[in-house]
């Protein structure tokens, strides 16, 4: 099904060339723009960009075990028929935007993630790119017309772009009823079985995810929520996918997969974790408590060893930085900096198929921690846990592991967490480590 699915987004796209044009603009609201456009629609900010689109002027669509490798060749393909405006900005030139699911076997038809296959990127008709070199406003079109197309499109977007009104923040949909799938009680028989194999020495480390469904007072604002998110967490990578058919995947990671920018790759390990504390003293004594912790220092270090074997094959001169305590609104993390320098030129998602999933997210040895998180975990992870990003003709990009995150649909949320199990692991404090890990999510619902 892939194979025919690329034939036919290659005979589709051969005959047809593209253009993106593209001008600076005075104003740049950027929430109000997301609520103004229409399906499919995309945002990604980070702490050096502001990024919202719509439309889809071209998608990428595939999956299986190829699915990096037909991206990236479809991709190029693409941006070699792009005729870009002398003049762009950096920032606003064309990029493909999307994902990935968890696993390569992932299913969306019928499911809770339909709309979100194995692998999707969308080149947006329009975006609204707000950084360093200043606001801009990008349209892309292919085809025949495509340059009357992509200009009458761009003027008519700068007219309507200095009309917007700012939009009165909606109130939070509040939560009235809550299901955890699976169960406090099926989670100690999960994590008691994860123990045992690890050891038996059949794993040394497995990260196993609870689904939280909050049935909501009315359909959440998910650019609301967005923003609401970056108020809160204004260093995380907030993300916001909207396909033409099914929910809205949204949310505020701390943790970036990998970035490319020339010959610098920068990764981190993000992996042991505690809360937040009520007063200035609670909270140095929690961070103190989780940079002391054996436990956590022994997941940690298992990441940090992990990411180095993964580059070791793509790149030169791996160093990791100091390790440190990330404090976030409602939890704590270890963090340790890693940077490489690429020993070839290579594209972002050869980084990114080589890293996903971390053991942070997945689990050690990398293989049987997938197979227990197939065979222990009771629903789809679809898109959870999986690397969301961008990247650019030249293959640079940036990568995040979308944790923190939820699935809206209508009047349903669905909020995802998880937790790193090891040998001395207990399954009640892990699950109240999941209850820090919807804080995020919840608190832009309530």
């Amino acid at each position: 099904m892939d194979s025919s699915r690329g034939e036919q987004w290659a005979s589709r796209t051969d005959a047809r060339s593209g253009v993106v044009r593209g001008c600076r603009v005075e104003r740049a609201p950027v929430r109000s723009f997301l609520c103004s456009l229409d399906e499919p629609r995309l945002a990604w900010a980070d702490a050096t960009a502001t990024i919202a689109a719509g439309g889809a002027a071209e998608t990428i669509t595939t999956g299986g075990t190829a699915r990096f490798e037909r991206v990236r060749a479809r991709a190029d393909e693409l941006f070699s028929q792009l005729d870009v405006e002398v003049g762009i900005a950096n920032s606003a030139r064309p990029r493909l935007y999307g994902g990935f699911a968890f696993t390569d076997e992932h299913a969306d038809a019928g499911t809770v993630w339909e709309g979100y296959p194995g692998a999707k990127f969308v080149l947006p008709k329009v975006q609204l790119s707000v950084t360093a070199e200043g606001p801009w406003l990008t349209t892309a079109a292919l085809g025949p017309g495509a340059e009357q197309t992509a200009e009458s499109r761009l003027q008519a977007w700068e007219q309507r772009l200095a009309a917007l009104p700012k939009l009165r923040t909606a109130k939070p949909p509040t939560i009235h009823g809550r299901t955890y799938t699976p169960s406090k009680m099926e989670w100690r028989d999960l994590i008691e079985t994860a123990t045992d194999r690890i050891r038996q020495g059949e794993l040394r480390k497995v990260v196993l995810a609870q689904a939280l469904q909050a049935q909501l007072g009315r359909s959440v604002v998910v650019p609301d929520a967005l923003a609401a998110l970056g108020a809160s967490y204004p260093g995380c990578y907030r993300f916001l996918f909207e396909p033409d058919v099914g929910g809205t995947f949204f949310g505020a990671t701390p943790e970036r997969l990998v970035s490319v920018r020339g010959e610098t790759v920068d990764t981190e390990a993000l992996a042991g974790s505690t809360g937040r504390g009520e007063t200035r003293a609670e909270d140095e004594w929690l961070a103190n408590e989780l940079a002391e912790s054996e436990k956590n220092n022994h997941e940690h270090e298992l990441v940090v060893e992990a990411i180095r074997a993964q580059l070791s094959g793509l790149t030169e001169n791996i160093r990791t930085g100091e390790r440190s305590v990330r404090r976030l609104e409602t939890v704590q993390h270890l963090r340790t900096p890693v940077r490489a320098t690429l020993e070839t030129d290579r594209h972002v998602l050869e980084l990114v198929e080589a890293l996903h999933p971390t053991p942070a997210v997945g689990g050690l040895p990398p293989q049987r921690a997938l197979k227990t998180i197939r065979e222990l975990e009771p629903f789809e992870r679809g898109w959870y846990a999986a690397p969301v990003g961008w990247f650019d003709a030249s293959g640079d990009g940036t990568f995040a592991v979308a944790i923190r995150s939820a699935l809206a649909r209508e009047e349903t949320a669905t909020l995802f967490a998880g937790a790193g199990i090891v040998a001395d692991s207990d399954a009640d404090e892990e699950y109240d480590e999941l209850r820090l890990k919807y804080g995020p999510i919840l608190d832009v619902l309530t």
